[in-house]
């Protein structure tokens, strides 16, 4: 098994994506297939669930041979940390191997250019995980919009400052974003116009909360994605999903709050 990125973009697309990972869950199992790699995972609360798969089209290069292995759990804020120290002209190369009977993961940080930025080599032991793999079925939400992530980061980042609950309510002509506690309230109405996307069921009026805390931390990334998706149902999590490009998305769901009787 190896894969290596070498495109800018899809450099800072992929360390983003694991910031994001390692504020969900301290491990994680990553499912190396044939055409794609695939994460499922839950934060420790179950409030949070992620569903990332990339194709293998999107890499540089991604090689994988039959008895190769298949199933990889790393320690998601090391392998962060290392990622994290590309510069511009390295590649990252991920690659496994079995030394003296231990399982490693090997990252590489190769200059291509021979010039500038040295190369590094980590090797980080892997862990043992047992988890299920979740069937995630596709259903149709009640309300689906688009919003530039830059802005919807700086809004959750906003309303954060007056509580810890977000309140969501769409209507066919408005989506409005609530946040309250003992030193006030912070009310944001976002006009239809302003979406990239909006559908919702005709007539239908939705009015759910969330944890704002999950929901800033699934918008603190700005690279990712220009746009985020956002579906919400009365029936279902809500899903937060971006679109990595050539059909890989990384997508997260956050479970409704449940209000106090």
């Amino acid at each position: 098994m190896k894969l290596i990125i070498q495109e800018k973009a899809k450099k800072d697309v992929f360390i983003s994506l694991f910031q994001l990972l390692k504020n969900c869950s301290s491990t994680l199992r990553i499912l190396f297939n044939e055409h794609d790699i695939y994460i499922q995972g839950m934060d420790k609360s179950h409030i949070c669930l992620f569903d990332v798969r990339i194709v293998s089209q999107w890499f540089t290069s991604y090689d994988k041979n039959p008895g190769d292995q298949t199933n990889i759990c790393i320690d998601t804020v090391m392998f962060h940390n290392i990622i994290s120290m590309t510069q511009d002209q390295h590649a990252i190369t991920i690659h496994y191997s079995n030394e003296d009977a231990v399982d490693m993961i090997n990252i590489d940080l190769l200059n291509s250019q021979n010039s500038g930025d040295f190369n590094k080599y980590f090797k980080i032991p892997l862990i043992d995980l047992d988890m299920d793999i979740l069937n995630v079925p596709d259903v149709e939400y009640d309300a689906d919009f688009s919003i530039n992530a830059k802005k919807m980061n700086e809004i959750t980042s906003q309303l954060l400052i007056f509580g810890d609950i977000i309140n969501v309510q769409c209507s066919e002509e408005k989506i409005d974003l609530i946040s309250k506690g003992v030193s006030g309230e912070m009310h944001v109405n976002i006009p239809i116009d302003d979406l990239s996307e909006y559908s919702i069921s005709e007539g239908d009026v939705i009015d759910l909360s969330y944890s704002l805390n999950y929901m800033h931390k699934l918008c603190l990334s700005t690279k990712l994605s220009s746009e985020i998706c956002f579906s919400i149902s009365s029936d279902f999590p809500m899903r937060i999903q971006y679109n990595l490009g050539e059909s890989s998305h990384a997508t997260f769901y956050i479970a409704p709050k449940i209000e106090d009787l």
